[in-house]
């Protein structure tokens, strides 16, 4: 009797994604936490995938920014730095304020309408206290002002800073819920209005409201011996 060859193996691509997706979803939710060392070992088994498309996935989340790849002590969550979150500031102050002013010049009746239901969810998620649905959707809030801005070339740049803008809500989840709540209200008011200079300049300062308490905050879940920048010249050197 010939014996049954079972179910076919999953191939390293799908195995390599759904590595990815798990450990993105577990870091940007600050389950695992900036500096934490990822022992392959464990995470292979947890996951139940082998080493190579486990180590794939993991230069995935590197490029993302969500993981560092250290020489001799192997993968860590990646520590964002006060330094880390100064630079994600400069950059979202500059980049979603212009994707304000073009959603409000260009946001269509649709659009307007999932840019409403998100800041629903924001409201429910902040009366019921929930902090990872309010981090959720405050950070899909300004991801979908990105979208209905309608510039390919802006998506391109701002898609790679969307699990970093995630993982910083999450990781600030304490500020002031309700102040964030009322401030995407005054900026959808503008989008809707079709209102560009006001737009652009309430997601300025909304954005730059937040700043100073996140890099305060930073300097708390940062770990003071790592530091990114010599790791990243160490594995140039080893090249």
């Amino acid at each position: 009797m010939v014996k049954s060859a079972g179910p076919p193996a999953e191939p390293r691509g799908y195995l390599r994604q759904r590595a990815y997706d798990s450990l993105r979803q577990r870091i940007v939710e600050a389950e695992l936490r900036p500096g934490q060392r990822l022992v392959e070992r464990d995470l292979a088994a947890e996951l139940q995938v082998s080493r190579i498309p486990l180590r794939e996935a993991l230069r995935l989340l590197e490029a993302d920014g969500l993981v560092l790849l250290v020489p001799h002590r192997g993968a860590l969550v990646a520590p964002f730095t006060p330094a880390d979150v100064r630079n994600l500031f400069d950059v979202r102050e500059s980049l979603e304020s212009l994707a304000a002013r073009l959603a409000a010049e260009r946001a269509d009746s649709a659009g307007l309408k999932r840019l409403a239901d998100r800041l629903d969810s924001a409201r429910t998620a902040t009366r019921d206290g929930d902090r990872d649905a309010i981090a959720a959707a405050n950070a899909g809030f300004h991801i979908d002002i990105v979208d209905l801005a309608d510039n390919p070339l802006l998506t391109g740049i701002m898609r790679p800073l969307e699990a970093r803008t995630h993982w910083l809500f999450r990781l600030t989840a304490q500020r002031d819920p309700a102040q964030q709540c009322s401030e995407h209200e005054e900026l959808y008011d503008a989008i809707r209005a079709g209102d560009g200079d006001r737009a652009a300049a309430l997601a300025h300062d909304h954005i730059a409201a937040g700043r100073q308490t996140s890099l305060d905050l930073a300097a708390e879940w940062t770990d003071p011996q790592l530091d990114p920048e010599a790791v990243a010249a160490r594995r140039r050197r080893r090249r």
